[in-house]
């Protein structure tokens, strides 16, 4: 699944985001409401897992502005309040369901998994960009018909990239997407890789997909 975790407390948002990585999920965390809102709204997830005290915009304003934008994404509500007023505001707001810290991590993604399956949602089998198309149950790269064989890494770096198609990657971003933890050495690596990665998917063709924006990051075309 693609998941976006928005959680201001640096333990908790470690641990979400390791823990699901290691169930075999993509995730995106956002560290304060403003960002978690402007992610929830303009990217697609299976589901969001959303703490209700946030600084800037507030998890219970975030769920109900979902809601009155017709964006349905399945919503598990996380705070260390507990009340029944509490759970009643956050669930007649859109949340899907409720989970009171400290919680265990089996349950809540066994919350998760149950929020997806009412709602009717299933992750998509396959990612794509123009020609290019990842099979994310075989890991089969095809672009325009071709066949590309691509390493672990290789393939983790492109699914990042085509899941912010058109957007600005920075070498950071693609740093801790790789090794996930806020990373804060060097990013010369990533070149190596993505050099890689280009000659591959071009290979063939007169149009390279990557393109570099030069003492930024890169951006993934799909025309």
């Amino acid at each position: 699944m693609e998941l976006l975790i928005v959680e201001d407390e640096p333990v908790i948002g470690k641990a979400l985001r390791q823990g699901f990585r290691e169930a075999g999920h993509n995730c995106v965390w956002a560290k304060d409401g403003d960002r978690g809102w402007e992610l929830a709204k303009s990217q697609q997830f299976d589901a969001i897992i959303l703490d209700l005290m946030l600084p800037g915009k507030s998890g219970l304003d975030i769920v109900r502005d979902l809601r009155l934008e017709g964006i349905r994404t399945p919503v598990v509500l996380l705070t260390a309040l507990g009340s029944v007023e509490e759970r009643v505001a956050g669930l007649s707001a859109g949340g899907d369901d409720y989970l009171v810290k400290p919680f265990a991590f089996p349950e809540l993604m066994a919350r998760i998994e149950a929020v997806c399956r009412r709602s009717g949602m299933r992750p998509a089998p396959t990612v794509q960009a123009g020609d290019l198309s990842l099979d994310l149950a075989t890991r089969r790269v095809v672009r325009g018909g071709h066949e590309i064989d691509l390493t672990p890494t290789e393939f983790s770096l492109l699914e990042f990239m085509i899941r912010h198609a058109g957007q600005l990657v920075t070498r950071k971003m693609l740093c801790e997407h790789l090794w996930e933890s806020d990373w804060e050495g060097a990013t010369n690596v990533i070149e190596v890789h993505i050099n890689r990665l280009r000659g591959k998917l071009d290979k063939g063709f007169d149009r390279s997909m990557i393109q570099t924006i030069r003492g930024r990051g890169y951006a993934l075309r799909a025309s």
